[in-house]
């Protein structure tokens, strides 16, 4: 069986290894997973649901909705949403989706469902016994339907929709084929050499490209095993981590900084459980923090690079014996990584727009064709998506990026990196987190903001941080405001967001 979809991606695992689990249950077993993929098959035909047809998952964090997402996916395309959403929010998902049916938990009653009645979606009802095997349910339709396409998904066949985060415009629809999802599994499953033996800790929400893909379709396609906690929380992790005993845990900086500040306190439990590697994705991690982590846990962290469109890996630090660049996300792991122009369609050297081409990649935006004209070009052969991210390749080949293009801070001209202030700010004793971002200026067009949670009990002041700065870079990098904050704004996947920032914190009207 071919491994260009996520049937041909599981099937092939002998025996009983464990696949996903939760607390105080057993392991779900392969056997037992492609068990569940017929039952889900069934209730899906009963309903009128099959190939092609697109099917929202709004569930809560948990082995039941990393088994619904593997399960539809084999018989159906998948549009899993985040269960914070709005009525109108998920009105707006549903329709521009065009789903024709939702999984909802057994005793839900919330604002997916209110949506969902408006366009008359069918409604599935996800039913689980707390009793049997982590992951195991059942999905009950009211009333069967007509029937639908009842033939197996093949590679060129939508597996998983996605939405963009649509931080300055309308969010973009991305479809990610089963065989883009297939690639991209195996590409993590080979740059982390996972094996059976390994068991990962999931704390990313289950609506995003990171954990769907690095953490629960990577695990599966090695064999290895997938303990799926409630969501992130920095006061359970280590808890979680006692009671699942990982060989790794993924997770986004943000909360690998969380979980730095209760590590001292929780070093019993990081000695009893060793980890074979740390794994950071979805935001640049802070090179202190790559070294923090590291010493702490005494593993290697590989940081990788993925985003939505390319169903997640694009790049990633190597397993030791070699080496795990702090400020690099690591050498090519998976499709082509190249630099391009930032504004004309070719190939460069140096610093520019890091550019992306393999069969991980997405086809194309839906039905956007501007987005597309704009995001994909053909250069020596192939067809090259543009990330919008700006970086540059080292002489040992590891991909080191100074920021999203859009993020880039122009002020008067000077362009500016907010990466490499967050790097000076964070050498700072005081400082616990920063995320630099523009603040719009009369005269300038933009000048340099940071907001800064400083570490527990730390007095440095607004001027204090600005000398720091000052003393370690130019003088049009410096800082013009810095804002203490207890906590900094974060999107729903615990990513600090830049655009936008200035407006979050109410000082766009500044000058």
């Amino acid at each position: 069986m071919t491994t260009d979809t996520l049937t041909g991606l599981i099937a092939p695992h002998p025996g009983d290894a464990a696949a996903i689990g939760a607390p105080g249950r057993d392991w779900l077993s392969y056997a037992g997973l492609r068990d569940l993929t017929e039952d889900v098959r069934t209730a899906l035909h009963r309903a009128g649901i099959g190939r092609g047809d697109r099917v929202a998952i709004v569930l809560a964090n948990g082995p039941e909705m990393a088994t619904a997402f593997v399960t539809v996916a084999q018989c159906a395309t998948t549009a899993p949403l985040n269960p914070a959403y709005r009525e109108d929010e998920f009105a707006f998902y549903l329709e521009d989706l065009k789903a024709k049916a939702i999984i909802l938990a057994d005793d839900y009653d919330g604002p997916a469902l209110a949506a969902a009645n408006r366009f008359g979606l069918t409604v599935l009802r996800l039913v689980s016994d707390a009793t049997a095997p982590a992951g195991t349910l059942s999905l009950v339709v009211d009333a069967a339907a007509d029937a639908p396409d009842t033939t197996a998904p093949g590679p060129d066949d939508i597996a998983l929709i996605l939405h963009t985060s649509g931080t300055t415009s309308r969010p973009k629809i991305v479809p990610l084929l089963q065989s883009n999802v297939a690639a991209s599994a195996l590409n993590i499953k080979a740059s982390l050499d996972l094996s059976p033996s390994d068991r990962c800790l999931n704390v990313m929400p289950l609506f995003h490209i990171h954990g769907l893909v690095a953490a629960v379709s990577a695990s599966l396609a090695a064999g290895g095993s997938i303990w799926c906690a409630p969501g992130f929380d920095a006061l359970r992790f280590f808890g979680w981590l006692r009671d699942a005993r990982p060989t790794w845990y993924t997770a986004v900086p943000t909360m690998h900084q969380a979980i730095l500040s209760r590590a001292a306190r929780n070093a019993e439990i990081i000695g009893e459980v060793p980890l074979r590697f740390l794994r950071s994705s979805s935001a640049s991690l802070p090179a202190q923090v790559m070294v923090a982590l590291a010493d702490t846990f005494n593993a290697p962290v590989i940081e990788g690079y993925g985003m939505t469109e390319a169903a997640h890996q694009m790049a990633s630090n190597p397993l030791p014996p070699r080496a795990q660049k702090p400020g690099s996300v690591g050498v090519p792991a998976g499709p082509a990584v190249r630099i391009g122009d930032e504004v004309e369609d070719r190939l460069r050297d140096g610093t520019g727009e890091v550019v992306i081409s393999g069969p991980n990649v997405t086809p194309g935006y839906e039905g956007n064709p501007e987005a597309n004209a704009k995001s994909f070009f053909m250069a020596e052969g192939q067809r090259w998506f543009r990330t919008g991210d700006q970086g540059a390749f080292d002489d040992e080949g590891y991909l080191h990026l100074t920021g999203r293009l859009k993020e880039i801070i122009n002020r008067g001209g000077e362009k500016i990196s907010p990466l490499e202030v967050d790097g000076v700010l964070l050498d700072h004793p005081d400082i616990a987190q920063v995320v630099t971002f523009a603040l719009p200026h009369p005269k300038l067009g933009e000048e340099v903001a940071a907001a800064v949670v400083l570490t527990d009990g730390a007095t440095a002041t607004e001027r204090e941080i600005r000398d720091f700065a000052a003393g370690r870079m130019a003088d049009f990098k410096v800082p013009r405001r810095v804002i203490l904050m207890d906590e900094i704004p974060k999107g729903a996947t615990g990513k600090m967001q830049r655009i936008g920032m200035a407006e979050k914190l109410g000082l766009v009207t500044e000058t």
